[in-house]
């Protein structure tokens, strides 16, 4: 048999169960381009059953290992997953760690979980451009469940609450000073707070600290639930997924769940029209005329606006 090469025939592949046909599938949507776009409109109809969870926190919080613990206990209810790790890539070469995919490495024999690691590819917020296309690619395959795992990089890692359904901030022991810092960014995005490494000292504290934290705030409809867990030995998965649960019920008995995925699609239309419009500016410049306008800047003889203006203005003809 011929192997699968358009994009139309690796989606009907994926939808199969062809594993590698979902990996090619999501190597070209990484990649971006005309084929990608391809995929985009290929996937788009077939998806939105999945639900999708997004696990972000500040560095060395333990993010991968408790996702591996939390993959681990949905496993043994037999639901099948998939795993998107975000890592963070160079700004030279666009190369990623790709490390989750190494610290998750005890799921990868089991055909009932998909983990592929992703470079952010210097996005600022650390989610790749392609996350929502490869979430896609994995509704239509058939996973019930997406998990986004995302580079930490302190409180400006909100991006991922527009990503996923349900967001869970990971926070360690130690916290409780930063807690009021990153009220303004971080904080406000989760729907489940984890505090992992729970074994060790200030646990309860920080526990503690993220109670008072919302009883100062207006949390609306949904009070995020705090809960303790390790995720070297597993303890407290069985909880963190029970709080996901707990918090899909609500947005779905709400119509909150709706009004999330209706935003996303329209904040990605948003920036697909950026791109365009970015890549339909740099094609009407003649060649070295942006970088003659750049001097011009920096030697102050011309001023942001007006280089703007000037740049754009073929679009205006």
């Amino acid at each position: 048999m011929a192997p699968k090469s358009t994009p139309d025939e690796l989606v009907q592949a994926a939808r199969t169960g062809d594993r590698a046909a979902v990996a090619r599938l999501l190597s070209i949507v990484e990649r971006g381009g005309s084929e990608a776009h391809q995929v985009g409109r290929a996937t788009y109809a077939l998806a939105g059953a999945a639900y999708t969870v997004g696990l972000t926190g500040a560095p060395g919080a333990g993010k991968s290992t408790l996702t591996s613990a939390v993959v681990a206990h949905v496993r043994r209810s037999g639901e099948r997953l998939s795993v998107l790790a975000i890592d963070p890539s160079s700004p030279y070469t666009g190369g990623a760690i790709l490390g989750d995919r190494v610290r998750m490495g005890q799921h990868a024999l089991d055909d009932g979980v998909f983990i592929r690691s992703m470079a952010t590819r210097g996005h600022l917020g650390g989610l790749a451009l392609a996350t929502p296309e490869a979430v896609r690619v994995l509704d239509a395959a058939g996973f019930p469940w997406v998990l986004i795992e995302t580079v930490g990089v302190g409180q400006v890692e909100v991006e991922v609450a527009g990503a996923a359904d349900t967001t869970v901030v990971v926070v360690n022991p130690g916290w409780g000073d930063s807690v009021q810092a990153a009220k303004a960014g971080l904080m406000e995005i989760a729907d489940v707070f984890v505090v992992n490494k729970a074994d060790r000292a200030g646990a309860e504290q920080t526990a503690h600290d993220l109670e008072s934290m919302m009883d100062l705030t207006d949390t609306g409809r949904w009070r995020p639930p705090v809960v303790r867990a390790v995720g070297t030995t597993g303890e407290g998965a069985a909880e963190v997924w029970e709080a996901i649960g707990a918090h899909r019920a609500h947005l779905e008995g709400s119509g909150e769940l709706g009004e999330r995925r209706r935003a996303r699609v329209q904040a990605e239309l948003d920036l697909i029209l950026e791109q365009r419009l970015r890549a339909k500016v740099e094609s009407l410049l003649q060649p070295g005329a942006r970088a003659a306008v750049d001097a011009d800047v920096a030697a102050g003889r011309l001023d942001p606006w007006s280089a703007a203006d000037e740049i754009l203005h073929p679009l205006d003809a």
